[in-house]
């Protein structure tokens, strides 16, 4: 932000949405932040398999596995998967004081996690600690400097800092669905689903309804009630890094309220193409 500031702004995304979750979460897993920029760069390629226009070689990154087997269909995941299994074989010879040393070294009635288990979680530790959180605060921008008098009231009343952060989450819904596979017959909201059928929750549908929110298209911080589902919906799949991303969007709204540093959006962003994450992949803003 003291750089973001003394330049009077600039690409939001790149100095500030991008590097802040990146280098939280790796600095949780034991990751050096030397290799962020690595680590944003696979992230990236990630996102860019949701759309329709990937820009990798099957066999990028030395990739030879059939790319219907690897997450986002993309030989980034490959990439990251190498990475993963490289730091937790380091861990295991030289323990630290981080979670990767926890993963690979943890034991439970003497079983362990397998090869397969530890990196498809160092993977999705990676990509859901960066890429969700980076996508809220970008969004977030955005919505401020869209409703100026949003960032003042913000300003005004320090008590509504924590609705500000799920009326954040709410507005930019960093993942657009899930899909699921029905295992059973069954009836929802009075449709028939039949086992085998794929089913997909479309989060914008739930945290815009206006059965649940008065103006669901109005961005206001100081919704009483904000049952979002930025997060998922509860139980065993709620996300696991709710509490990380909530902690980073506040301690960054107020260090940008302690440098009063309001926002206004210049030009438009440039998105995903995508109907997974709601990405911004840049935006231009410039301190007010």
């Amino acid at each position: 932000l003291d750089e973001f500031q003394r330049a009077g702004g600039g690409g939001w995304v790149n100095m500030v949405a991008a590097p802040l979750p990146i280098r939280v979460i790796l600095s949780i897993l034991g990751v050096p932040v030397s290799d962020a920029d690595y680590l944003v760069e696979l992230s990236n390629y990630l996102v860019e398999g949701t759309t329709d226009q990937p820009s990798l070689a099957p066999d990028a990154f030395g990739n030879t596995t059939n790319l219907r087997l690897l997450p986002f269909g993309s030989p980034a995941s490959h990439a990251l998967f190498e990475y993963g299994e490289q730091l937790g074989l380091k861990r295991k010879s030289d323990p630290k004081e981080d979670v990767v040393t926890q993963l690979v070294m943890a034991e439970e009635d003497g079983n362990r996690l397998s090869a397969t288990e530890y990196r498809n979680l160092f993977h999705v530790l990676v990509f859901a600690g960066n890429e969700t959180t980076r996508t809220a605060i970008a969004h977030g921008a955005m919505a401020f400097a869209e409703f100026p008098h949003q960032w003042e009231r913000l300003e005004a009343d320090s008590q509504i800092h924590a609705p500000a952060v799920e009326e954040l989450l709410r507005w930019a819904i960093p993942v657009l669905h899930m899909r699921r596979t029905a295992t059973a017959d069954t009836e929802l909201a009075g449709t028939s689903i039949t086992e085998g059928d794929k089913v997909v929750m479309w989060y914008p549908a739930a945290n815009r309804d206006p059965t649940i929110y008065d103006h669901p298209f109005d961005f206001d911080i100081g919704r009483e009630t904000n049952p979002h589902f930025s997060f998922g919906g509860g139980g065993p799949h709620f996300c696991l890094g709710a509490f990380l991303a909530r902690m980073e969007i506040r301690i960054l709204l107020e260090e940008m309220l302690s440098r009063k540093l309001a926002l206004r959006q210049v030009g438009a962003p440039v998105r995903v193409a995508s109907n997974f994450i709601h990405g911004i992949l840049s935006v231009e803003m410039e301190v007010v």
